[in-house]
């Protein structure tokens, strides 16, 4: 019954890898409970479609913030029903897990994932660096003495790093990521409409009309409350205004991959210079996201075939051969 599983454990969206089946499962990493009763009344996507549409007593939370578990009990309950609908009765076996984790984390939070995997049925628990993961699923050969830079962005975090011989040259993370973009949009609206949106509005309305460079103008619909009045409104609001929204979130990640580069040593510079910046995650779904880095550092850039899923597809590839990486693994005892 045990399989080796592989696991992004991401701030919005949980991927699971079960060796010889593939990536099985995708869904939000949302879980909605009866405020009352504590119990859990939905997980996943049907968690999701609850946000912003539950009565008092019921709260669809994210339980993991930045990158990092915010409320354990939630996760746990989170990853245990991911996991058994990834690979029903997985838990009689105590597979080994691989858990992918944002490079900055701290040995507290490392310690809290490990805990979760090991209370979920797994049995050896591994953690591993997400840009090393999204490097290998995005097919980089990252083994030899060459440079690769990867600039991954989820929902939590962006971790930009230079990679060589399976390891970070130089790396730095940030948290701000898909979420901030959609944080920066709410503000704004209310800011500059004097209008109340949600986070859901926010993202629509990124995934509609968003980018990161000046492009052709598109418009979408909003919804929300008028600050005023307290009453319902709608909004015509275009790429343009959505550009101006997200330009902080959007900064942050720029100086980040400049910080990186800037510290780079100059023979691993001339091979990123040849093969150019690699963007996975979520976040690198943002459209013209590739050009606006680009211009910034002069630097080809290329999102990779479906970015989201790049970490999953690493773990795949570290479980196939796992006695390759296992110096370059963080096994925890919990």
């Amino acid at each position: 019954m045990a399989r080796d599983i592989g696991i992004d454990l991401g701030t919005c969206t949980v991927l699971v890898f079960v060796a010889g089946k593939g990536v099985v499962l995708r869904e939000p990493a949302i879980v909605a409970k009866n405020n009352r009763t504590d119990k859990i009344i939905a997980v996943g996507q049907e968690a999701k479609r609850m946000v912003g549409r539950t009565p008092t007593d019921v709260t669809a939370v994210r339980p993991l913030k930045k990158g990092v578990i915010t409320e354990f009990d939630v996760t746990l309950i989170m990853l245990k029903h991911f996991l058994q609908k990834a690979a029903p009765g997985f838990s009689i076996g105590r597979p080994r897990l691989l858990i992918a984790i944002p490079a900055s984390i701290t040995s507290v939070e490392r310690r809290a994932v490990a805990q979760a995997g090991r209370e979920a049925g797994g049995g050896q628990v591994y953690l591993m660096e997400e840009p090393i993961l999204a490097a290998l699923g995005a097919g980089l050969d990252i083994s030899g003495p060459r440079g690769h830079m990867i600039v991954d962005i989820g929902g939590g975090t962006s971790d930009i790093a230079v990679l060589s011989m399976n390891e970070m040259v130089r790396q730095i993370s940030t948290r701000v990521g898909g979420d901030a973009f959609d944080e920066a949009i709410v503000r704004y609206v209310r800011r500059a409409f004097n209008m109340v949106i949600g986070e859901s509005t926010a993202e629509q309305a990124k995934i509609a009309v968003g980018s990161a460079m000046p492009m052709e103008r598109k418009e979408t619909e909003i919804r929300g409350r008028n600050l005023v009045t307290g009453l319902p409104r709608g909004l015509i609001i275009d790429s343009y205004t959505l550009r101006e929204a997200i330009d902080e979130p959007l900064g942050v990640i720029r100086r980040a991959v400049r910080q990186v580069l800037d510290s780079t040593p100059p023979e691993l510079l001339g091979d990123i210079i040849d093969r150019g910046i690699v963007l996975t995650g979520g976040g690198a779904l943002l459209d013209g996201l590739d050009r606006f880095l680009s211009n910034e550092t002069g630097l080809p850039a290329n999102v990779v075939e479906d970015p989201v899923s790049c970490v999953a597809r690493g773990t795949e590839k570290v479980l196939d051969a796992i006695a390759s990486y296992q110096d370059h693994m963080k096994k925890i005892s919990v």
